[in-house]
């Protein structure tokens, strides 16, 4: 658990100077922020290509991928369910519960407690030793779908902000061909595999990510198209495999080629390196909390969000909406009560434990699969919420949701990220020792692919 410690660590690291850096210096200039987030999504996309290397499906039976697809909707969702259902019953005024604007607007904000962090739940359990367990294995399949869920649904919640938008078309359009190519050509693509080729790529993926999104923003500022390069990157991980022979002289496995490349020491140390580098850019990634209200940046930004301040100090919540003027001027903002910061913490512990609450429903599935002790650890390793979670608060303030309900869920947010170490610390406690096996069935069927049956922990 060295390991876990160490990236726990780094966590904590990043979060602190994201927080200290601004108040000691001012506020942090756009170049640095953009390049924060770009080293980011490379170190995401880093990750996300070498899942997709360790991604195998059995084409012959397809509906048990279904299954675990509906499972990590139900994971993604209930978090939701739970937490925009707080937002609006206990943090608005009774009078707005049945307002139209508040609830789809809670409905965007509460979002933020669906996706699980993807990179940082793969290197932590990888960390912790767990890379070779029926936990891990399950743990990745519905952490990537539950992230692709997320994808998904925010398209609809951003047609209920800004109606219906062919950028937005553009974008399912991009994401079904990705998942087409993906199936199609699964580990068919001859291509490079070290980790230096990986960097290459991921850093690829993100310029190019980067840059339709600065060019949607040309053309229509209002409703970018942006495609998230957690997708992409996986894509073509699936995509990929080795351009070697085996020493007889035939193509090898590909499943098999790909194994020997990434467990070569110096691949692990390359893996390694870059998510410890990763770990410390998520909490960077962590926007400023802590600042007053700033009449010279009337745009929502989290520097006006003071929790302890007016809701009314978001002065303009219409600037990145696209909406004409005064069309926002009753929102959720301004509907929401200044509190202390008493308050403000019981409110982040209430939606810390909601949204993860949210997560337990893989525990009561896989009953012919495993233990129910790995089952629950499932759940647990599901926990962690990071830069998915983070961009859908960032999407949030564009469209002028602020005020203590934004202040708590990037507070709820950041206490999750920061626990991420105790909770794969209690999933690894969890199954120590346990038989993987279910005690109510017999030994589960040979694996198929990520989706498949028990393998001894």
């Amino acid at each position: 658990m060295r390991k876990v410690l160490a990236f726990s660590a780094l966590l904590v690291v990043g979060l602190t100077l994201s927080q200290a850096l601004p108040a000691v210096f001012g506020e942090v200039p756009d170049a640095a922020s953009q390049s924060i987030r770009g080293l980011t999504m490379t170190g995401l996309a880093f990750i996300m290509i070498r899942v997709g290397f360790e991604f195998h499906i059995d084409k012959s039976d397809l509906r048990s991928y279904g299954w675990d697809y509906f499972v990590a909707f139900t994971a993604a969702s209930f978090p939701w369910v739970f937490v925009t259902g707080y937002f609006l019953v206990v943090m608005l005024p009774s009078q707005y519960w049945t307002d139209f604007d508040a609830w789809q607007e809670t409905l965007l904000a509460g979002r933020f407690a669906a996706p699980t962090s993807a990179g940082v739940l793969f290197s932590m359990l990888v960390a912790a030793g767990l890379g070779a367990t029926w936990v891990y294995r399950k743990a990745r399949i519905l952490a990537i779908f539950d992230d692709l869920d997320t994808v998904l649904l925010m398209i609809p919640l951003k047609m209920l902000m800004v109606g219906i938008a062919w950028q937005l078309g553009i974008t399912v359009f991009v994401m079904a061909v990705l998942v087409s190519v993906a199936y199609i050509w699964l580990h068919r693509v001859p291509m490079p595999v070290t980790w230096g080729w990986v960097l290459l790529y991921a850093a690829a993926i993100t310029g190019a990510s980067e840059a339709i999104y600065a060019w949607g923003k040309v053309i229509d500022p209002s409703v970018p198209i942006h495609i998230e390069v957690l997708l992409p990157a996986f894509a073509l991980g699936c995509l990929a495999r080795p351009n070697t022979d085996s020493a007889a002289g035939g193509p090898q496995d590909p499943e098999e080629a790909l194994h020997q490349v990434v467990e070569r020491p110096e691949e692990q140390k390359a893996s390694t390196a870059v998510s410890m580098v990763f770990m410390v850019l998520v909490g960077l990634s962590m926007p400023y909390l802590f600042g007053g209200a700033d009449a010279e940046h009337p745009e929502p930004t989290l520097s006006t969000l003071h929790a302890a301040a007016p809701a009314s100090s978001v002065d303009d919540p219409t600037v990145h909406g696209g909406q004409e003027a005064g069309k926002f001027e009753d929102t959720v903002t301004a509907r929401q009560p200044s509190m202390g910061w008493t308050m403000i913490l019981a409110h982040v512990l209430a939606i810390t434990v909601l949204s993860n609450i949210g997560k337990m429903f893989p525990a009561f599935c896989y009953r012919d699969e495993a233990h129910w002790r790995h089952r629950l650890a499932v759940s647990i390793g599901m926990w962690p919420r990071g830069e998915v979670g983070a961009g859908v608060l960032v999407l949030s303030l564009s469209f002028g949701i602020g005020g203590p309900i934004v202040t708590v869920a990037m507070l709820s947010l950041a206490l999750n990220l920061t626990l991420t170490g105790l909770f794969i610390y209690i999933a690894k406690r969890l199954i120590r020792d346990t038989p993987q096996a279910s005690g109510t069935a017999a030994a589960a069927p040979a694996s198929k692919g990520l989706a498949g049956a028990a393998q001894t922990a």
